[in-house]
């Protein structure tokens, strides 16, 4: 008979002040390999969070320890990082992985890790393939990048139980391979771990599902029998508002070519990122942009979102003006609705969500200026259509990662911008959330002549109005 290793029971938490979990219980033996599923707003981050003993929980908890000693040791891989910089600041700021100057204040894997036993460290830096980084600032990691170097610093600590979330976020097809392999390699090597995950995504190693709903276990099972897609609900798509949010919004000038970029060669020292890149996106253009991680698609964006100042040296037209000729990054920023895995890790707003989405309104972080009657219609208009009203006086930062992103998105469309610029923008969300992102965008670029660059490694996440493909190798 299997042995028991885990054993929750009746455990609940709060965060923020709210009730988020009530009474979670479940038992694993020694072959089963968990993943927890459920929407978004579930509550999967606060029990990955109560599970490692990051938050106050009542009920029992017990895991097994893979050594005689009575505590085990168990880590929360978080989906989101910060580095500390020389300066022992952690306050990284979004366009400083692409400066050069900064680059330099930032450590190095080597250096972040220099505290380790060196042997263990390539060991494992080579298992994760990112030996060939060895060298490279922490801030100029790519998002999948940064991931396994989490699970690097993870297991050097030599941890009993990894309690993982989301971790295949932001990986490409490569990427998700790799880490499927890791966690099989972390089983081998008697490191157990609890997977928070999207049920699209689940690797074969998992043979066990709970599903997560409003703070309940719902559903409890093995793998095999477990549908995602019957769990799917339906919303409602109301056009007479997706009318309003195209329409009641300011006009901008029009313009014949959103970007059109001409040999663009982008290096840091002697580390070419982009080489000899020509690309033209016309007005009402919608692209996918894809490519492997590392590839340098954040810092392609970064040359239209002028977060680059390499992007003053380069043929670079944005918005049928040629850059450097006397605009201002702010002149570009009006023009474009932005959402990025970059962006999100450095949102540090602390307002409600109705001023987070309201500050898009005004190319800020936050809102600064007296909003007017006709702005707060337009910013609730957008929190219904997303589905995201009921937030609407919540603080950001007490709300989960998932949601955290469907109000970036908002914040992104409120102002009607003439340019979407959507990387990974479904991230995280549930099944019903990507279905209703894409309906959106599908509607809004049937429907206006709203240009759109759409960056996913998962090609199901690609909406039907994107006609276009940019590859980078």
């Amino acid at each position: 008979m299997a042995e028991s290793i885990a054993v929750i029971d009746c455990l609940s938490a709060s965060y923020g002040g709210l009730k988020v979990l009530n009474d979670i219980s479940f038992t694993l033996k020694d072959d089963d390999c968990l993943a927890i599923v459920g929407p978004v707003g579930s509550g999967k981050t606060t029990l990955a969070k109560a599970l490692s003993g990051r938050l106050f929980r009542t009920g029992s908890v017990y895991f097994k320890s893979r050594t005689i000693q009575a505590h085990p040791t168990i880590l929360l891989v978080e989906q989101q990082h910060r580095f500390k910089n020389r300066s022992n600041m952690q306050d990284f700021y979004l366009q400083q992985r692409f400066n050069s100057a900064d680059a330099g204040d930032a450590y190095t894997i080597r250096e972040e890790l220099s505290h380790e036993d060196e042997i263990r460290v390539k060991a494992w830096l080579a298992f994760f393939m990112l030996d060939h980084l060895f060298d490279k600032p922490l801030v100029q990691l790519s998002n999948g990048e940064n991931k396994r170097l989490q699970l690097v610093k993870s297991v050097l600590r030599d941890p009993d139980w990894l309690i993982l979330d989301n971790p295949f976020l932001g990986l490409d097809v490569e990427g998700r391979e790799i880490l499927a392999n890791c966690l099989e390699k972390l089983r081998e090597n008697s490191i157990q771990f609890i997977l928070i995950n999207s049920p699209a995504a689940l690797p074969a190693c998992v043979n066990r599902v709970i599903y997560l709903d409003n703070g309940r276990v719902t559903w409890e099972g093995p793998v095999t029998r477990y549908e995602s897609a019957s769990r799917v609900s339906q919303f409602t798509f109301d056009r007479s508002k997706m009318d309003d949010l195209i329409t009641s919004a300011q006009v901008f000038e029009p313009h014949q070519q959103a970007v059109h970029l001409r040999n663009v060669t982008i290096q840091y020292g002697e580390k070419v990122i982009l080489s000899n890149i020509t690309w033209e996106v016309k007005s009402g253009d919608r692209w996918a942009l894809s490519g492997p991680n590392g590839a340098g698609k954040s810092t392609l964006l970064s040359l239209i979102t002028a977060d680059n100042p390499q992007a003053y040296s380069q043929d670079i037209i944005l918005f049928d003006r040629k850059r450097g000729t006397g605009e201002s990054i702010w002149d570009i920023k009006k023009r474009i609705g932005y959402v990025s895995p970059e962006l999100h890790v450095y949102f540090r707003e602390p307002g409600t969500i109705f001023n987070v989405v309201g500050s898009g309104l005004f190319d800020t972080l936050g809102v600064y200026k007296k909003i007017s009657e006709a702005q707060k219609n337009r910013i609730d208009l957008c929190l219904d259509v997303f589905g995201i009203s009921h937030l609407s006086d919540r603080m950001f930062q007490q709300i989960s990662t998932g949601e955290q992103r469907m109000v970036l998105l908002a914040r992104a469309l409120v102002k009607n911008p003439p340019l979407l610029i959507l990387d990974e923008p479904c991230q995280g969300l549930d099944e019903e959330q990507i279905q209703r992102v894409k309906e959106i965008l599908n509607y809004i670029c049937s429907n206006s002549q709203t240009t759109l660059i759409y960056v996913s490694h998962y090609a199901s996440d690609i909406p039907a109005c994107v006609s276009q493909h940019l590859k980078l190798g």
